[in-house]
């Protein structure tokens, strides 16, 4: 029963004193009546029964249906949008092996849920990737080697390793879990070897050496199949996604497109406005190249033209860093680029593709937490994104 006194707006809807107290049902029956009164009869939008009848009227039928149900009129879209990225926070990828010293590489296993970090420190940390813990798998630790690079063969088998002052390449097989050092690769004749780039099919390892030279060598065997020899240094270097081509940034300013199989240079163009680049990367899909220049400038081409044309245009721009563009990376799936300059504190940004425009959410300057980036890579299927710095942590975001 509902007390009816207590309440000035109940009171009114009394007829008698007897109704002091009234049932929930009458209570409900009492307001109706009101309502209608007030109305002057029953709205139609009250009305669920009556349905219109006539056939040009479905659409509004069905608009009708559509009313009487909640739910979400949202589907998701194909694509990834534009502006802000939904993203969080994960718990740092090395956290089970913390370092002071600076991380030069992280990198996703291109098959299992395997994240690799390593460093300055001399050892290559592998964790497993849940974005909770990332329990440590194993470390491996090279003796008086401050690792350079480290980079997964194509098929996630084989660690390989540089240093910043060796010319020894570390070789550790993961499945028999064997350290194989290569102290030298016939015909080789380089004092220190440094940057390398891994094929995306697994047959072809790139070195970038000294005074403008490119080895190409077999994954399987790690002997020398050519060299070839651009003008000016080897600043970046990176195989196209079919691993037929080979585009190499120089100091110059140039990019030069070499074919794999021939070894001859197909294309050279200058990238406009660069007076030297850093760094150099492809898309997944084949559709862009991305180079990097010292002044921060970093110039999306599309693939195509940077093969036939001498003067390749730019389809954009990206002016977000102010200082050299030391990293670049594609996501798997070619819906975001990102960017980074080791040369400032916070200086990375992801950008969205097809757009070009840069999300606006990232990073978060307020936190303060990445400092000076040095490495960069997206998980097989694009749900991490991690990155590791000066100070020796591998911060990772979902």
């Amino acid at each position: 029963m509902v007390d009816m006194m207590n309440n000035r707006f109940r009171k009114d809807i009394m007829k008698n004193a007897s109704e002091s107290k009234l049932s929930k049902d009458n209570l409900k029956k009492r307001l109706k009546e009101e309502f209608q009164h007030a109305m002057g009869g029953v709205p139609a939008w009250a009305e669920t029964t009556k349905r219109k009848t006539s056939s040009d009227d479905e659409s509004e039928e069905d608009e009708d249906d559509l009313l009487q149900r909640t739910g979400n009129f949202i589907s998701t879209s194909t694509s990834l949008p534009r502006g802000i990225l939904k993203m969080k926070n994960c718990q740092q990828a090395n956290a089970e092996r913390p370092t002071v010293a600076r991380i030069s590489s992280v990198q996703f296993h291109p098959g299992a849920q395997i994240v690799m970090v390593a460093g300055l420190d001399n050892a290559v940390s592998l964790f497993q990737v849940d974005g909770k813990t990332n329990p440590k798998i194993q470390s491996i630790y090279l003796e008086r080697f401050p690792i350079f690079k480290a980079c997964f063969s194509a098929n996630g088998e084989e660690v390989l390793a540089t240093s910043t002052h060796s010319k020894v390449l570390y070789v550790y097989d993961m499945l028999a879990g064997k350290l194989i050092p290569v102290h030298q690769v016939r015909g080789l004749k380089e004092k220190i070897v440094r940057s390398f780039e891994v094929s995306p099919d697994g047959s072809f390892l790139l070195i970038n050496g000294i005074a403008g030279y490119l080895h190409l060598l077999a994954m399987k065997t790690k002997e020398l199949i050519g060299s070839m020899k651009i003008n000016g240094r080897v600043a970046a270097s990176t195989f196209s996604s079919d691993s037929k081509k080979v585009y190499a940034s120089s100091g110059d300013g140039e990019v030069y497109v070499w074919d794999v199989n021939s070894r001859k240079c197909l294309n050279r163009f200058v990238d406009e406005g660069s007076l030297y680049g850093l760094s150099i990367a492809t898309s997944r899909n084949g559709q862009y190249v991305a180079c990097g220049s010292n002044c921060g400038v970093v110039n999306i081409y599309n693939q195509d033209s940077c093969l036939q044309e001498t003067n390749p245009k730019p389809i954009k721009a990206i002016m977000n860093l102010v200082t050299g563009v030391t990293s670049l990376t594609f996501n798997p799936t070619t819906e975001i680029l990102a960017i980074a300059s080791e040369k400032m504190k916070e200086a990375v940004r992801l950008v969205h593709l097809p757009s070009c425009t840069v999300f606006s959410n990232f990073p978060v300057i307020k936190n303060k937490n990445i400092s000076h980036v040095h490495t960069m890579d997206f998980s097989p299927r694009s749900g991490y994104f991690a990155l590791g710095n000066e100070k020796g942590k591998a911060l990772m975001y979902r």
